[in-house]
């Protein structure tokens, strides 16, 4: 979420690599640009902060130089639901720097949201390439509503290594192993300042409450923290063997 996001991977994210024995990275970065979508430049400086993918979600298109750059770079992906013709792709294939790969797929919930294709067919379609590259697919699935979400990921319980939630901003306590041995996690949270409604001012979302007026919000700042979800896979079978919850604040 905007520069206090950024600015905390800056500070805390090589060590959190280090502490954890990262082998990748993968970040929403839809909110990176202001609050709103994600620049080429932007794009590149999460690359050099230690990203080996980013997603995206209904903030894709905020910005008009991104358009371009989803087309061309495959490490960037959006909502693999929505309509074709759009630019860019859903999913992306990363490597470890040991050779592992790791399939990545972007889907949107309908539920309060933009309206797009099933997340639940587009799903199959999607894994049913990803599955002859690698046993070992992540899933961020982009949705308001946590009951969605949860949907999604008994869905593809048994499916995919882990199906892990963006959008709401707000880390949940619901973390665990599925019983086909997919990973999940409602919400992974935001990684912005503290002191904000979902990463904005706090002072500009009360007064769009209280008077119902447009109001252009405006990224909070303060101290930030970093929140994520640690992942462990089983290069064999592609499952979850632990998820465990993060949150590193300044």
């Amino acid at each position: 979420m905007g520069d206090p996001g950024r600015r905390v991977l800056l500070k805390h994210l090589s060590k959190v690599i280090q502490d954890h024995h990262i082998d990748l990275v993968v970040g929403n970065g839809e909110n990176a640009a202001g609050g709103f979508g994600i620049t080429p430049d932007i794009a590149e400086e999460l690359f050099d902060l230690g990203l080996s993918a980013i997603t995206l979600g209904n903030h894709a298109w905020d910005k008009r130089e991104a358009l371009e750059y989803l087309q061309k770079e495959h490490r960037v992906i959006r909502p693999a639901n929505y309509p074709d013709g759009v630019p860019g792709k859903g999913t992306c294939i990363v490597e470890t720097v040991h050779g592992e790969r790791l399939g990545i797929l972007q889907l949107m919930g309908r539920v309060f949201m933009p309206m797009v294709d099933c997340p639940f067919r587009v799903a199959e379609r999607e894994l049913a390439e990803l599955a002859t590259h690698t046993n070992q697919i992540l899933v961020d699935m982009h949705a308001e509503t946590t009951s969605e979400k949860m949907a999604m990921g008994y869905f593809l319980d048994g499916k995919v290594s882990a199906v892990v939630g963006t959008h709401t901003h707000v880390q949940t306590v619901d973390e665990q192993i599925l019983p086909q041995g997919t990973g999940y996690l409602t919400d992974v949270g935001m990684t912005g300042p503290v002191q904000s409604v979902i990463g904005m001012k706090p002072n500009l979302v009360i007064q769009k409450f209280l008077t119902q007026l447009p109001r252009r919000f405006e990224v909070a700042t303060g101290p930030a923290v970093l929140s994520a979800a640690v992942l462990d896979l089983n290069h064999t079978t592609g499952k979850t063997t632990q998820i465990t919850r993060l949150r590193v604040f300044e």
